[in-house]
């Protein structure tokens, strides 16, 4: 593909930079700027999105990469993840347990009763979709007293550190199939290696816990309406904090270095026959999870994921069971690039195209006469 460098245009990009910061500062007057801690805390599910979209958890970088960005989710990942691309990696963590997250939020739509309670936590799932007017005008004092009083008057209840998963219940009864740590291969790393096909599974997982939101839930939902067929039920969907433990680097011991906010979803789907004839049917799994609060992205992930697994034993039927379609159209960081790069100049490419069609009319006016 033909390109043609842009001479002389330093200062009309200067310009265009200096345009953009106008769109950010005009306010209208006595506004104040947008500070990160209100970023982080108030627009809380916009940063978790980019949290998990950017592959890096730091919470004050993700706010201000929002803020720079003027609230453009692609734009504040990629600058997210082109920081994370200059930075050192020290250390790597053992495989987590996410039975140890100290939950805010923890459903499933296969049971009514599980061990331990449904906790709702914060969701807008069971609430009217209704504009709410006195919010264009909230003052300072109604924000800070609303802070200070939506709890009072509640009695405190006990929750207990960590709740048991809901699929070791029906692992248990022999629903599930077994786990065998020892068959686990090492994780794939999306960051150091290429992917080529076909990929293991953990480079799947991994390169849809960074992709971006409405790319998975669109080629998730192709499946769900039946370009696919996986037709699952949540059996746990996770919305909590879970301690980041790393090796001591003296003694090796793992440490307890923080803990990030997560969202994990397992699904139940239709149960197959195992390839040992001997073996009884066993129901099949999809799983999700990324950084931050963000439920429809990992439930479409979690979707896709026993999707792929399909395509991958049976091979692809839809163009969600395609590990090749699905994986290298989800980055929303390499798709927004491709689709930005159309506005760079292609003078080049398109000075041949208009030379070829004229050409090609002289061609066809000559044999018309």
């Amino acid at each position: 593909m033909g390109y043609v460098a842009i001479k002389g245009g330093g200062k009309a990009i200067e310009g265009a930079a200096d345009a953009m910061e106008y769109l950010r500062v005009r306010q209208a007057e006595g506004a104040l700027p947008l500070d990160t801690a209100t970023i982080e805390n108030q627009l809380y599910f916009l940063h978790g999105r980019i949290l998990s979209e950017g592959g890096l958890y730091h919470p004050k970088l993700a706010a201000l990469a929002i803020k720079q960005s003027l609230g453009d989710t692609l734009e504040a990942s990629f600058a997210l993840r082109a920081y994370r691309s200059t930075k050192p990696r020290l250390l790597e963590t053992p495989a987590h347990d996410t039975a140890n997250m100290r939950l805010i939020r923890r459903i499933s739509a296969s049971f009514k009763d599980i061990p331990g309670g449904q906790i709702l936590g914060p969701t807008t799932d069971y609430a009217l979709r209704l504009l709410r007017m006195e919010l264009i005008d909230e003052t300072p004092e109604q924000f800070q007293a609303a802070a200070k009083t939506l709890f009072a008057g509640l009695t405190p209840h006990e929750i207990p550190d960590s709740f048991p998963k809901v699929l070791d219940n029906l692992r248990a009864e022999g629903l599930l199939p077994k786990i065998n740590p020892a068959a686990r291969e090492p994780a794939f790393d999306i960051t150091r290696e290429p992917l080529i096909f076909p990929v293991p599974r953990s480079a799947a997982l991994a390169t849809m816990a960074r992709g971006e939101t409405g790319s998975l839930l669109a080629i998730a939902y192709s499946n769900m309406r039946g370009y696919g067929d996986v037709h699952p039920t949540v059996a746990e969907l996770r919305v909590g904090y879970l301690p980041v433990e790393l090796p001591h680097p003296i003694t090796g011991e793992l440490i307890e270095a923080g803990e990030v906010l997560m969202t994990e979803c397992e699904v139940v789907a239709m149960y197959q026959n195992s390839d040992d004839k001997h073996a009884l049917p066993t129901f099949t799994l999809g799983y999700g999870a990324c950084f931050g609060h963000n439920e429809v992205k990992a439930i479409s992930m979690a979707i896709l994921d026993r999707a792929l697994q399909k395509g991958m034993q049976d091979g692809p039927a839809n163009p969600s069971e395609d590990p090749e379609f699905v994986l290298l159209h989800v980055d929303g960081i390499d798709s927004m690039g491709f689709a930005s790069h159309y506005k760079m100049p292609h003078y080049v490419t398109f000075q041949s195209d208009m030379d070829r069609l004229r050409a090609t009319r002289q061609k066809q006016e000559a044999n018309d006469e």
